[in-house]
């Protein structure tokens, strides 16, 4: 594993309410030198037209890797991505499970210990899955744009953006809300060692990645949304403060309370 130099710039390009705050709590926890650019949503809730200059999609987190040898910029987009890369060339070994530590079965198609098989499950899980709920959530929940008599092919109507919205959460979102949060809670159970991590004992990644859909779900849905209650999953309520109260994520809040005035995780 290489580590980089000291002389070694790293830039991440956070943007409000966004996943780029658990790149940031990343960086804090491999405590290595870091530049912070912060941004904000338009009124319409998008990222600002600005990191596109920075990344042709426009998307936040954005990492920008700067070194005395390189004549431009590495430059990083998605998080798990970013994740992996810093690792690797940061010491961030102590976030990352090991496939065969130990268990002389190297080699062996499932011969993986439990640990490091969900530890690379929610490094893929976090986007792959939950994710997506949770951005058609916000989409059904924010109300459509651009709308006017004169002009009606902007957008749907207000009153049948809201007819259509609570359509797809009731036949769609809340099962499977159910299913994920009912998914979560019996991981968090039946965790190695009894956790208090979905991997284990230790802090890893895949526990830095989970964070922002978990206290997002914990914000946007647990006790406000049609009877899915908080006292239904204690333990992932439990899962969603240990990891606010993780001395990296305070750092990371403190950061950005200090530079923006206030910080809202989503």
């Amino acid at each position: 594993m290489a580590f980089a130099a000291s002389d070694t710039t790293v830039t991440l390009y956070w943007l409000e309410q966004s996943r780029a705050h658990r790149i940031l709590w990343f960086l804090e926890e491999l405590d290595i030198p870091y530049e912070l650019k912060t941004f904000k949503r338009g009124s319409d809730k998008l990222a600002p037209k600005a990191l596109e200059d920075i990344h042709p999609l426009g998307k936040s987190p954005i990492v920008a890797i700067s070194s005395p040898s390189s004549e431009a910029p590495l430059v990083l987009a998605e998080s798990a991505f970013i994740a992996e890369y810093l690792c690797e060339h940061f010491s961030g070994a102590h976030l990352v499970l090991e496939r065969f530590a130990d268990t002389g079965k190297e080699g062996k198609v499932g011969g993986e210990p439990e640990e490091w098989l969900r530890y690379w499950y929610y490094m893929h899980y976090t986007e792959g899955s939950l994710m997506p709920n949770l951005v058609m959530k916000v989409v059904t929940n924010t109300k459509p744009l651009g709308y006017s008599a004169q002009n009606r092919t902007t957008s749907l109507r207000p009153g049948l953006f809201s007819f259509v919205a609570s359509k797809i959460e009731d036949n769609f979102l809340n099962q499977n809300f159910v299913d994920h949060f009912d998914f979560l809670e019996n991981q968090l159970r039946s965790a190695p060692c009894s956790g208090p991590f979905l991997t284990g004992q230790k802090l890893t990644v895949a526990d830095i990645l989970m964070s922002y859909p978990v206290i997002e779900s914990m914000t946007r849905i647990f006790g406000v949304q049609r009877g899915i209650a908080k006292n239904r999953y204690p333990l992932l309520a439990a899962y969603a403060s240990r990891l606010q109260a993780c001395e990296g994520y305070r750092r990371a809040v403190a950061n950005i309370v200090g530079i923006e005035g206030r910080f809202e995780a989503c």
